[in-house]
């Protein structure tokens, strides 16, 4: 499993300091690398090529929305 970042950049650049917004990231870290992870297997293990795949999941993170830009 890919360990997540040891800080998380802020806009400005600085490292998100408060504890209760860490904790939450670090939850949501954990939880998608695992989903990720079974979801790769998964389509792998049924006959997916492993490099098509990967491609698939990262076309999806860049096709994410932001929410900055949707709540306009």
């Amino acid at each position: 499993m890919i360990p997540a970042p040891k800080t998380w950049p802020q806009p400005d650049g600085a490292p998100v300091s408060c504890r209760e917004k860490l904790k939450t990231l670090a939850e949501n870290h954990a939880e998608l690398a695992q989903i990720m992870q079974d979801a790769f297997e998964d389509a792998v293990l049924m006959g997916v090529d492993e490099a098509a795949m990967r491609a698939i999941l990262t076309e999806m993170v860049g096709g994410l929305s932001s929410p900055k830009t949707r709540a306009a």
